[in-house]
Formats: C-alpha cells, structure tokens, sequence
C-alpha cells in the first residue's frame, strides 16, 4: 500500500469516526420516535459541534483535501484498475463532500443559529432530520469508498496471482527434467 492509498483510507476512516460518533444522535432522530428530549440532544450535539472552534473546523477540511488529493493521485495512473476503482471512488467521494456542502453546513447553520423572524421552530427541527439524514448518506457514500479500494486491492492481488502461476509452471517444467532439444542435442 502506497502513500496515496494511505491517504484515502485514512481520510475515509476518519469521516467515518466522526459520522459514528454523530450516528449515537442521528439515530434516535431518525429512527425512534420523535420526542422533546430527541429534539433537544439533536439541537445541543449540532449545536455544539457547529460552535466548536475554527483548528478543529480546519481539521476537518484539510483531511478532505488530502483524501481528494490521494484520489486523484490514484488515478494520474490512467489504467483500468485506476478507471474503474479510483473514478469511482473519487465520485463517491466527491459526492460525498458535495453532501456536506450542500446540506450538512446549512442544516447545521439553521440548527446552530436561526435567522431570526425567518426559521421558526419547525424550520430548525426539519433541518435536524435533514442533517441527521445527510449524515447517513455520506456514511454509506465512504463506506462505497472503502469497499472499492478494498475492491482494487484484492483485484490487483488477483491479477498478480494469476500472471505468477505460467512463470511459476515454466520454471517447475525447466528444473524438473531435461528438455526435449536438450535430449535431443545428446
């Protein structure tokens, strides 16, 4: 494993911890039934890690520049290998921060803080389900970016395996006995 594919499966690795850690709140938004108290640690866990401070905001942002970096690493090496495993991680995982951008930020902005006299209450919960339901969506989009690097790695693993086996063949036939012309040539 090389530089590159470090870089992806740790940036992946490391969303997937803090959506894990979001998914103890999103569940119960999601899935159970949806009460005062679920609202209320919904509203204070987004609330909080919206208001946290900026290193760990850029943290956050710098990881998902170097899983895009390592990605489109991956895939200067234009083979097939690179064509279907890389570019398709890489618009998962574009997709991914498009998720983010588009829907997570802005729920979290409304859940964080309300425009006053334009989000209302409802407003504030409805982006809640929002930013809890684009959550999963990211988790399954870099659980699809691990399950093709691992994807890759065990083609590739494959690809070896089978392009050993005529060099291992010939070598096992060229050890064992004379050959034919060597017979022949006494």
């Amino acid at each position: 494993m090389g530089f590159r594919q470090a870089a992806v499966l740790s940036s992946c690795s490391f969303f997937l911890g803090v959506l894990v850690i979001c998914m103890g709140v999103d569940y119960r938004i999601l899935f159970t039934a949806f009460s005062e108290p679920v609202i209320k640690d919904g509203m204070e866990f987004y609330t909080t890690f919206y208001n946290s401070p900026p290193a760990i905001k850029a943290l956050l942002h710098a990881v998902m520049g170097v899983g895009i970096l390592g990605l489109v690493g991956k895939l200067h090496k234009w083979d097939d290998s690179a064509m279907f495993f890389d570019g398709s991680s890489l618009a998962a995982y574009v997709f991914a921060i498009a998720v983010y951008l588009s829907v997570c930020v802005p729920s979290s902005r409304t859940v964080a803080h309300p425009v006053p006299g334009v989000d209302s209450r409802e407003d504030q919960i409805e982006a809640l389900r929002i930013l809890s339901a684009g959550n999963t969506i990211i988790i399954v989009l870099l659980g699809a970016v691990l399950i093709m690097q691992g994807g890759e790695w065990y083609a590739r693993r494959m690809e070896e395996t089978e392009l050993a086996k005529p060099l291992a063949r010939a070598a096992a036939a060229g050890t064992g006995t004379e050959s034919a012309k060597d017979k022949k040539d006494k």
